[in-house]
């Protein structure tokens, strides 16, 4: 799969003088997502990783509780896009049929609708008590990712999510245009491996949005830290679970979130 493309420019400079040069592109193209031949969801994303990408969606959408609940996945080429058919049990689908349900009041701004505020409420389950990742630990990763991101090397303009074990050392890295699924990527990978995320830490190049905290915390992570900063429901939402937040993580300093005061 094609992560990006070469395009002809024209460099501007501020004398007035201009150059012809190529630049990188990432792709971003519509993903269909089908689970037992229902439509889902279509999502714009990089894609490359796909069966990493629907693994994590599942799973942040609540839709299967473990990756072994996943009977196949299919990625199909196609003239607009991509789809990508999903085969889950019978028994999962009542899940899938009441998500769909309430997705159809969603909107591109936000969340619209009662059912989406009683979503947004959903209670979190309660992480076990992992030891504190050590602070050089962190900026370790810090130093190191940029490293394990060639498509942003090549483009400039995608987020990243890395699972980092313990030490700082970074083992796995997934790349999209979209912040939410790079973090799916990542998770459906780990999940895919056999891989606990509480066995190290999430990090991820975007800002922490609440929706980014749920999804590390459904995924059994034990500590995220973002390089961005957080919004006040993140922040909420992290620590009602449990979840080590770690936030405007930069080479000379990092924030460790805390209640509020």
């Amino acid at each position: 799969m094609t992560e990006h493309s070469d395009h002809a420019v024209t460099v501007l400079r501020p004398d007035g003088t201009r150059d012809a040069a190529t630049r990188a592109v990432p792709v971003e193209a519509p993903v269909s997502i089908e689970f037992n031949g229902i439509g889902y969801a279509v999502m714009m994303a990089t894609p490359s990783d796909l069966e990493d990408f629907v693994t994590g969606f599942a799973l942040a959408e609540r839709l299967v509780d473990s990756h072994a609940q996943i009977e196949a996945i299919d990625v199909h080429a196609h003239p607009a896009g991509w789809i990508v058919r999903v085969t889950l049990p019978a028994d999962r689908m009542e899940a899938v049929i009441e998500r769909v349900r309430t997705r159809v009041s969603e909107s591109s701004c936000g969340l619209c609708g009662l059912d989406n505020l009683e979503q947004v409420a959903r209670p979190l389950p309660h992480l076990p008590t992992r030891p504190a990742i050590e602070q050089r630990a962190i900026f370790a990763a810090l130093g190191a990712l940029s490293q394990h991101q060639p498509l942003n090397a090549a483009t400039g303009a995608v987020h990243a999510a890395a699972y980092c074990e313990a030490d700082g050392r970074v083992a796995l890295v997934r790349e999209d245009v979209g912040r939410h699924n790079a973090l799916d990527k990542l998770i459906g990978a780990l999940a895919r491996a056999g891989r606990n995320p509480a066995d190290g830490f999430l990090l991820t190049t975007s800002r922490c949005s609440y929706e980014i905290v749920e999804k590390a915390v459904l995924a059994g992570a034990s500590t995220l830290v973002t390089i961005s900063a957080p919004t006040s429901l993140a922040v909420e939402r992290a620590v009602a679970a449990g979840l080590a937040l770690v936030v405007l993580a930069r080479p000379d300093a990092a924030l460790m979130m805390e209640a509020h005061s």
